[in-house]
């Protein structure tokens, strides 16, 4: 492997080596997503934006996607607590809300929960666009809040000491708690492209990489 491509691979918190407890305590170290300023690659994880939300009904709240043709089109549209993001070549409105909620116009993508979250925390959304070739892995890592994804081509597997779980384009979502840390690898035959949400506590950091825990490797090919 080029030697320039493995060093950008790596500041991005990202493997090509197979999973073994060794690579797991070496990409510990390592951030799992960087901010889309400093992209420069067309795989990786990128940060796109940080958007307060606040508190939450206590109803069940979803992710809400809307696709829209222009950005001003999408920011006409937005309402309190929502975000207006580029990603994976569309321009989306991303709402935090309860199941019932309707952007004025645009085409609704999907929704996505209910999401394990909290009405006495204030919320911030982190979205993040998420390019990974197979094989890849993310750092181990924690949120401080739920973590959802809507993939959009390709497939994901990821551990948590609680088993597996994979997403991947056209089935279920997968949603993570606030808490249990996990490991991220991209499973399957083709790129996974897919938006990434953390609705994360706004008092704390959303994402922090750990070394405490130690995948078994269940997200491997046998």
């Amino acid at each position: 492997m080029n030697t320039a491509l493995t060093a950008v691979w790596l500041s991005l918190g990202l493997s090509m080596q197979p999973s073994s407890p060794a690579s797991h305590t070496q990409t510990a170290e390592l951030p799992t997503c960087v901010p889309i300023a400093q992209r420069v690659l067309e795989v990786g994880c990128w940060i796109i934006v940080d958007a307060p939300v606040g508190r939450v009904s206590p109803e069940p709240v979803f992710w809400h996607l809307d696709t829209f043709p222009t950005r001003a089109a999408a920011d006409a549209a937005r309402r309190p607590g929502a975000a207006v993001i580029e990603a994976l070549g569309k321009i989306w409105l991303m709402t935090i809300a309860n199941a019932d909620c309707r952007a004025a116009s645009g085409d609704r993508v999907a929704h996505i929960g209910p999401l394990p979250a909290s009405s006495t925390i204030e919320y911030s959304a982190t979205y993040m666009e998420a390019i990974f070739t197979p094989g890849m892995e993310s750092s181990t890592h924690t949120h401080s809040g739920p973590e959802a994804w809507y993939t959009m081509t390709g497939e994901t597997c990821l551990e948590t000491p609680n088993g597996r779980m994979v997403g991947r384009a056209g089935g279920p979502p997968v949603i993570v708690p606030a808490g249990p840390p996990m490991h991220l690898t991209a499973t399957g035959n083709s790129i996974r492209r897919a938006i990434v949400l953390i609705l994360h506590d706004r008092s704390q950091p959303a994402t922090t990489v750990t070394q405490a825990w130690t995948p078994k490797g269940l997200c491997q090919a046998p």
